[in-house]
């Protein structure tokens, strides 16, 4: 993304008679090698394209961090997705960190195409001055510039009465004769499993009908290597294949080249997500992003009907910044610590800076450095848990501990930890990895697949198994396990609302009216809008009730003899059913 622009830069300015020096690009990361990393410290890049994590790595490596102080800006990119979660509060707390080792004020730029509330992004991006007043910030609202054209399909013509069998025939159907009339597709599925099986189940059909090269259709996604990733995107960028199916690793950020269709597979359970990976194909400013949602049942129809029309009227969701969360204000006062010896008030002056910690009570403060200082000994050190830092509360000062460095190398950041097994083939070649629990189910003998080929499991040991690769044999393990998508808050209560419109319209209007406002408001194929409406009917006559909705709850009740069942069918997305059930 920034080599093109910069040869093109120096053309141009070599053609004005200008002879621009070298701008050296560097990218740091978890996959950077050691030998890279030492490169970096003896020739620093003009440009670093890190990650949070990362960031906060170099922030107490002595050497790198040297090479910090005269930065001048930063970039956020795909701000909304940073913002929303421990990760965008890990990031504030970074920058201010490196501002204060700078030593002035940095330029901050964020981007992104899919965002709200942009006020408070903004601050969230700038934080506060010590006074308690935000600092200034410039937005320009770019958002909405992009022509988009999104279409709802309906595989089969009755969701109701239609087998599982023949539904998923129909998708496929659906699925090969839009790939067969585009350049290159980019199809979303909602899960690493289900990227499998795609790419396995349409390199079996064009094989067999002969439409096109099996080799034209690649998987990516988190769990392959970084090597067969990047091999991956370079074909793509090449023009070389027709067909890559994703679960979410190439929703942003990475330059993907040509995309003229991108197909999404059920529902991508937000407004944001939905644009986000739409907005994939047609990449330049001027040009149409085209996508395809295909429902895979009834309630799929209703939701991505709903969401698809949201994406058009540019209803983004609305993301909700956690604010002071002290587990990684823990991990900041340990990083802090490494630098130097801290006030107590001066780190916690800078700490409140940032946007997420500006609220922050100095008695919490206080309390996760005593914490880390290991003034709880009595309770913790039972569980192994040892003092990080030391702390003169007389004095007002902490500092580090003999061995802290290295406990902050191994757990900075908030990225959850998932059990990864590493796959080898038997000649030793790298291919991805399975989550844990999938890889202690195998057996010899036993077939999967990964990145969209099969596999034959050899033998394992304690953190990597060995395969061989096989051909034309259809796998005996079906899937691995993978964290469904949760639906947003906005989107939901978007469904909900949508719900009680059509009911509210059913009791007033007969049939074919309703469904003649349904294609027409939705656009909608017919028999998809008489889909949503026997559906919905279908759901009244059952229950006696209307159907729940933004402003109603459904509970339903029944007795199996030895035990009672409550269930309550509620619109509000998972992350506020989750905390219901609690």
């Amino acid at each position: 993304n920034l080599l093109e622009p910069i040869q093109g830069i120096k053309k141009v300015a070599k053609e004005l008679g200008y002879e621009l020096p070298e701008i050296r690009i560097a990218v740091r990361t978890s996959d950077t090698s050691p030998i890279e990393k030492q490169r970096m410290v003896r020739n620093p890049p003009h440009i670093l394209i890190t990650t949070p994590e990362s960031l906060s790595i170099i922030l107490v490596a002595p050497r790198f961090r040297e090479r910090l102080r005269n930065v001048k800006w930063i970039v956020v990119d795909e701000i909304h997705e940073i913002a929303s979660s421990k990760r965008g509060s890990h990031l504030t707390v970074s920058i201010e960190r490196l501002e204060y080792l700078v030593g002035k004020p940095l330029i901050r730029i964020g981007l992104s195409a899919t965002i709200a509330p942009l006020s408070e992004v903004a601050l969230f991006l700038v934080g506060y001055n010590d006074d308690g007043s935000p600092r200034p910030c410039k937005i320009i609202d770019a958002r909405f510039t992009k022509l988009i054209d999104i279409r709802v399909i309906c595989p089969v013509e009755d969701l109701i009465h239609t087998s599982a069998e023949e539904v998923n025939e129909a998708i496929y159907r659906v699925l090969v004769d839009l790939i067969k009339k585009h350049r290159t597709t980019l199809v979303f599925t909602n899960t690493r499993s289900a990227t499998e099986r795609v790419v396995y189940k349409l390199r079996k059909i064009f094989e067999k009908e002969g439409i096109l090269d099996a080799d034209k259709v690649e998987a990516h996604h988190s769990s392959l290597s970084r090597d067969v990733r990047l091999e991956v995107e370079e074909k793509l960028k090449r023009g070389e294949l027709k067909v890559v199916v994703s679960s979410t690793s190439l929703e942003l950020g990475i330059d993907i080249g040509w995309i003229d269709l991108v197909v999404l597979l059920s529902s991508p359970k937000s407004v944001s997500r939905l644009l986000q990976r739409v907005g994939r194909s047609g990449h330049h400013i001027r040009e149409i992003s085209k996508g395809r949602i295909i429902v895979v049942d009834r309630d799929d129809l209703v939701e991505c009907t709903v969401l698809a029309k949201a994406a058009l009227e540019r209803k983004i969701d609305r993301i909700r910044i956690p604010k002071n969360p002290l587990d990684v204000l823990a991990q900041h006062i340990v990083g802090m610590a490494l630098e130097k010896k801290w006030h107590v008030k001066e780190a916690y002056q800078l700490i409140k800076r940032s946007y997420t910690f500006h609220t922050l009570k100095w008695e919490d403060f206080i309390d996760v450095v005593r914490y880390l200082a290991g003034r709880y000994g009595d309770v913790l050190e039972a569980s192994n848990v040892y003092a990080k830092i030391w702390f003169d509360e007389e004095e007002g000062v902490f500092g580090r501990r003999r061995g802290a460095r290295m406990i902050y190398y191994l757990n900075t950041g908030t990225i959850p930890d998932e059990a990864k097994i590493r796959v080898f083939t038997v000649e030793g070649r790298y291919v991805g990895d399975l989550e844990e629990e999938f890889a202690q189910i195998l057996a010899p003998g036993d077939i999967f697949v990964l990145g969209g080929r099969t596999y034959e499991y050899v033998y394992g040991d304690i953190n990597r198994i060995y395969v061989k690769r096989v051909e034309g044999v259809r796998p005996t393990v079906p899937s691995w396990f993978s964290e469904m998508l949760p639906l947003a808050f906005d989107s939901a209560l978007e469904v909900g609302k949508f719900r009680r419109i059509v009911y509210e319209l059913m009791k007033e209007k007969p049939r074919d009216e309703v469904i003649r406002w349904l294609i027409k408001e939705y656009n909608l194929e017919s028999h998809a809008a008489e889909a949503i409406y026997n559906y919905f009917m279908e759901q009244v006559l059952y229950t006696n009730s209307p159907p729940p909705s933004d402003k109603l709850l459904l509970v339903e009740l029944w007795d199996e003899g030895e035990t009672f069942n409550i269930i309550f069918h509620a619109l509000y997305g998972r992350r506020t059913i989750n905390a219901l059930s609690r």
